[in-house]
C-alpha cells in the first residue's frame, strides 16, 4: 500500500516562500534539512500515492519519484536569471522512454502562490513537433471527441499552447484541423488556490485531473508509436 498523503506541512510552503526572498546558496544550505523533510519528503509521498492510482488505469505512466520529481537546482547556464534554486516543487509522469520534449506527459507543481496541474506536450523538438502535427491531421476527429468531454472541460478548460500565425508547410491552409496544426504546444493547464496544498485534498485534485487528461495524453503519444489499441474514454476511468 502506498503511504497516505496528508498535505504539505505549512513549514514547507513557508520555506519556498522564504527561498523566493533569499535565493542564494549559503541561505539554502543552512536550511537544506527543512527542504528535505518539509518539501521533498511529502512530495515523494504524493508521487507514490499518484503512482498507486496510475497502477489502476495507466501502469505504463508510473514514474519512480527519483525520476518524477524535478531537482530544486536551476540550470543557469543559458538563463538571464542566475538565482540557483527553483521556488516551487514539481513532478512529471510520462510513458516509458518519453521525455518532456518528445512526448505527452502529466505534470503538477506546488508553489507558495498556486497549485498548477497540466497535461500534454510542451515545446517538443522539431522532429516530434512534425510527428504530432501529422498525427493530428489524420486523426483530428478522434481528438475532437476526447476534448469535448464535459467533465474534462470543466476541470481543465481548453487545449492551449503557442501557435504559428499560418499553417506550416506541408499542410493545407483549409485543413479542418488547421488551428491545432498551427500550434507548437498542446496542453491542458489549470491553476488552483494553493490553500489545498496543506490538505489531503491536493491528492484528489491532482488524481482526478490526471485521469481526465489521460486519454488526451495517450492520443498525443500515439504519434510516437507508444500507444496501441483503442483509447480509453475519460468517462470510463471513474
Amino acid at each position: 500500500m502506498s503511504p497516505r498523503f496528508e498535505g504539505f506541512p505549512a513549514e514547507g510552503l513557508q520555506f519556498l516562500k522564504a527561498l523566493k526572498r533569499n535565493n542564494r546558496r549559503e541561505w539554502f544550505q543552512k536550511r537544506k534539512e527543512v527542504y528535505d523533510t518539509k518539501v521533498k519528503a511529502p512530495m515523494v509521498t504524493l508521487v507514490e500515492a499518484l503512482n498507486a492510482d496510475l497502477a489502476k488505469h495507466a501502469p505504463d505512466y508510473i514514474t519512480d519519484p527519483k525520476k518524477a520529481i524535478f531537482r530544486i537546482y536551476r540550470d543557469t547556464r543559458f538563463a538571464h536569471d542566475k538565482t540557483p534554486y527553483k521556488t516551487h516543487v514539481a513532478a512529471a509522469f510520462g510513458t516509458r522512454g518519453m521525455s518532456g520534449h518528445t512526448g505527452g506527459m502529466l505534470y503538477f507543481h506546488v508553489s507558495p502562490e498556486v497549485v498548477e496541474i497540466a497535461g500534454g506536450i510542451y515545446h517538443p523538438d522539431p522532429p516530434s513537433l512534425r510527428r504530432v502535427r501529422e498525427h493530428l491531421s489524420e486523426h483530428h476527429e478522434e481528438l475532437r471527441g476526447i476534448v469535448a468531454n464535459r467533465r474534462l472541460r470543466q476541470a481543465m478548460g481548453e487545449v492551449r499552447g503557442d501557435a504559428l500565425t499560418r499553417v506550416p508547410k506541408g499542410f493545407a491552409a483549409d485543413h479542418p484541423a488547421a488551428e491545432w496544426i498551427k500550434m507548437k504546444d498542446w496542453i491542458f493547464d489549470v491553476e488552483l488556490d494553493n490553500a489545498i496544498a496543506t490538505t489531503p485534498k491536493l491528492f484528489e485534485e491532482v488524481r482526478v485531473r490526471f485521469r481526465l487528461m489521460m486519454p488526451f495524453v495517450r492520443f498525443l503519444n500515439r504519434a510516437f508509436g507508444s500507444e496501441r489499441g483503442p483509447l480509453v474514454r475519460a468517462e470510463d476511468l471513474f
